[in-house]
């Protein structure tokens, strides 16, 4: 074992700008995991300390996220597919969603005229539902055929620059249609604003309908995608459009299934969004639209099971988020500080060793324990103890920590909870 000064310049030999990126990257994930634990350990102290939130509450924060989340999951799934068929992100799908959930609004209002949705909501709630799915599935079959078809081959850049106009274009086109006010869906039947008791929690009987919504409309889409005729033809192409169309299926034609599927999967979240939220204009699909992205992302890519779970993680962070986040108000221990700090000399010690062995893939690694371990154990011993943070108005930092959840997530684990699953062209 090679060691001492000789060691020291064989480590060096590794790139420094290279290593500087690695270390910061590093101290990055050190830093995310420490507030990530520092936040669920008060959380739970604060709990058992009895100033925390109540059963009830917590009961809400789980339903609510499953719901939101339920609702950013089925939008992802249009990005994913998409996405594992022709290698672009498709960032018109959130006004897709949106003109779902404008002419499910237009089809509710008519109804409610008509005083049918009163008299018999389940009818014209799923008349709605209907409407919404088919609007949202021609508009995307739209963008397909006019914006994105004869681009097919292009460089990557071109779609999606093309897809950030096409929604642009869709958000000025409802505006014009429909003027910039907010409208609000008609009001929902008294059954589903109380809540309903279910195995002995009471739940609110509209989010309870979302969760119900979002589990046909996810068993449906799993059954067409594995078990029929164009689900398979869809696998098919995603995983190699060449041998496909050897194969002789028409791509052409399995590409503006996949947009329609995905279209139809975005306007039954733009219903969800009506039921949780009620209100909708036309800017509606842009924030819901981006956090189904990064729901996407953080499934991993082309990956439909993927995009459900990235959504439904992403709801939870979200309602829960800003209840954790205020939780940095407990003060660490000394004790826990000066833990922390014995650790983190601990990681500073090994850093040495892997750098005096000498092996230059190691450097990076072993100059970020190095460094992240002197820091953290001269933090931990001198300003630690005691230490808390006072963040105000928490709530409404949910965006926010949607972000953040994704930036941890991805920086651990690259490809996505679940992994991507990308065409062959893709794959590195």
């Amino acid at each position: 074992m090679v060691t001492g000064v000789r060691a020291q310049r064989r480590a060096l030999r590794a790139d420094p700008a290279t290593v500087a990126v690695d270390v910061f990257v590093f101290a990055m994930k050190v830093f995310l995991a420490f507030l990530a634990v520092w936040a669920v350990v008060g959380t739970i102290v604060l709990q058992v300390q009895g100033e925390g939130l109540g059963a009830d509450s917590w009961r809400d924060v789980v339903v609510g996220g499953l719901a939101t989340g339920s609702m950013y999951g089925l939008i992802a799934i249009g990005y994913s597919m998409v996405y594992g068929i022709l290698g672009f992100i498709n960032f018109a799908h959130g006004e897709v969603f949106m003109t779902g959930a404008f002419s499910g609004f237009l089809v509710a209002s008519a109804l409610f005229d008509s005083g049918m949705w009163e008299a018999n909501f389940p009818l014209a709630f799923v008349i709605v539902l209907i409407g919404a799915a088919l609007t949202s599935m021609l508009v995307a079959i739209t963008i397909e055929k006019v914006a994105y078809r004869k681009l097919r081959g292009a460089p990557r850049l071109i779609p999606l620059i093309t897809s950030l106009g096409v929604s642009f274009f869709l958000q000025y086109a409802v505006l014009g249609l429909f003027g910039g006010a907010i409208k609000s869906y008609p009001r929902l039947p008294v059954g589903l604003q109380e809540r309903v008791n279910v195995f002995g929690f009471h739940v609110e009987g509209s989010k309870l309908v979302v969760i119900f919504i979002a589990a046909v409309s996810v068993v449906a889409l799993w059954w067409f995608v594995s078990k029929s005729k164009s689900g398979r033809a869809i696998r098919a192409v995603a995983e190699d459009k060449e041998i496909a169309g050897l194969m002789g299926i028409d791509v052409n034609r399995t590409i503006v299934k996949t947009f329609a599927v995905g279209g139809a999967m975005a306007g039954v979240a733009g219903i969800m969004w009506a039921l949780l939220f009620r209100n909708i204009f036309f800017h509606t699909g842009f924030l819901p639209g981006i956090k189904a992205f990064t729901a996407a992302v953080l499934g991993g890519i082309g990956n439909l099971p993927g995009a459900m779970l990235g959504g439904l993680t992403l709801g939870m962070f979200e309602a829960a988020g800003p209840t954790v986040i205020a939780s940095l108000r407990w003060a660490i221990p000394t004790w826990v500080a000066y833990a922390i700090g014995v650790g983190a000399l601990a990681g500073a010690l090994r850093g040495l060793l892997k750098f005096r062995q000498g092996h230059v893939r190691d450097t990076a690694s072993a100059v970020g324990w190095m460094v992240v371990g002197s820091l953290f154990s001269l933090l931990a011993f001198t300003q630690l103890p005691g230490f808390q943070v006072v963040i105000p108005g928490t709530s409404q930092l949910k965006d926010m920590i949607a972000f953040l959840v994704l930036i941890g997530v991805l920086m651990i684990r690259p490809a996505g909870l679940l992994g991507e699953r990308l065409a062959l062209e893709e794959r590195g």
